[in-house]
């Protein structure tokens, strides 16, 4: 399992050929975790493929009363719906994520996809997300700000990790901080200590959880017109090491078709869709409403069985 906080889940399973699962808010617990941001964070399995990530949801999904964002909803027998079709059904494609910047070989890939399932009965329409937009923005205010508070806990007194030979106790958070954390981390908990401050939180984060509400009333509206939606999950292949991550505003970028589904709290799984012409693999991504991981299943246990696609594994 993983934790899909923009989609450490989706992202990472789609640039690694397998299934990966971002549960409803509140549908796995979370006791346990080291908290990153507490309004976006989930726990959701990776599997080789969807009938063992909905073996692992059966596992892990359900209600526990030592978590507080732990909701107390039926979870049904995912593996009851890996074999019903979609035949009938309505699966809405947002203009929104189909944009100049995507990889045109993920997109290739992805509009096969779209073939196929067109091609088991289901009717794809266009459909729109307009606040999409401002997705990444709300993102880097929220997450941040709930990162600042959750990992200030973690000073060096009661637990995680303590530098040595500290003059005095201010000596000892400073040290602890600066080795203990990376510099993402600690450029995420700058951004979200200064968004938090005073004069600064009505401007930042008071906007982003109200742009936040609209972003999630744009999928409520979207679910009354079709069942799923697709989308790519990343908008690009594989990246190589260092390429990105010496630059944080790329590697940001790559956040843009996931982290709508965190904001929004509901549910997505990325599925294999193929690969590009130098071998590496590209990621189909299905969301549905609030507590619909049976949806997800259903459409993604149909597509995995038709598609047909070749299964590879890396030489080691």
């Amino acid at each position: 399992t993983g934790t899909d906080t923009g989609g450490s889940i989706r992202q990472p399973a789609a640039l690694c050929g397998v299934v990966g699962m971002k549960p409803t808010y509140g549908r796995v617990s979370r006791y346990g975790l080291v908290a990153f941001a507490s309004s976006l964070d989930q726990i959701g399995p990776f599997t080789r493929d969807v009938e063992d990530c909905a073996i692992l949801m059966n596992v892990i999904a359900g209600y526990d009363p030592r978590e507080s964002t732990s909701v107390p909803a039926e979870v049904p027998d995912y593996r009851q719906y890996l074999t019903r079709g979609i035949d009938g059904w309505t699966v809405g494609i947002p203009k929104e994520y189909f944009i100049e910047g995507i990889d045109p070989e993920v997109m290739t890939a992805v509009r096969k996809a779209i073939a196929v399932i067109e091609g088991l009965g289901a009717r794809c329409i266009e459909i729109s997300l307009p606040h999409t937009v401002y997705c990444l923005a709300v993102y880097y205010i929220v997450a941040p700000a709930e990162a600042s508070s959750n990992l200030a806990r973690y000073d060096g007194v009661k637990y995680g990790f303590r530098a040595p030979e500290s003059r005095d106790l201010l000596d000892m958070y400073k040290k602890s901080r600066s080795a203990g954390f990376g510099a993402e981390v600690k450029r995420r908990i700058m951004l979200g200590t200064y968004v938090l401050s005073s004069g600064y939180y009505d401007a930042y984060y008071k906007k982003a959880s109200q742009v936040r509400a609209l972003i999630k009333r744009d999928f409520d509206e979207a679910f009354q017109r079709c069942d799923v939606i697709l989308t790519p999950t990343t908008p690009t292949p594989a990246f190589r090491i260092g390429e990105k991550t010496d630059d944080p505003l790329q590697m940001y970028l790559s956040d843009i078709l996931t982290i709508s589904t965190n904001l929004a709290g509901i549910p997505g799984i990325s599925v294999p869709c193929g690969f590009t012409q130098g071998g590496l693999p590209i990621g189909l991504q299905l969301l549905a409403g609030h507590f619909e991981e049976a949806k997800l299943f259903q459409i993604a246990a149909a597509y995995e069985k038709h598609a047909n696609l070749e299964k590879r594994r890396p030489t080691l």
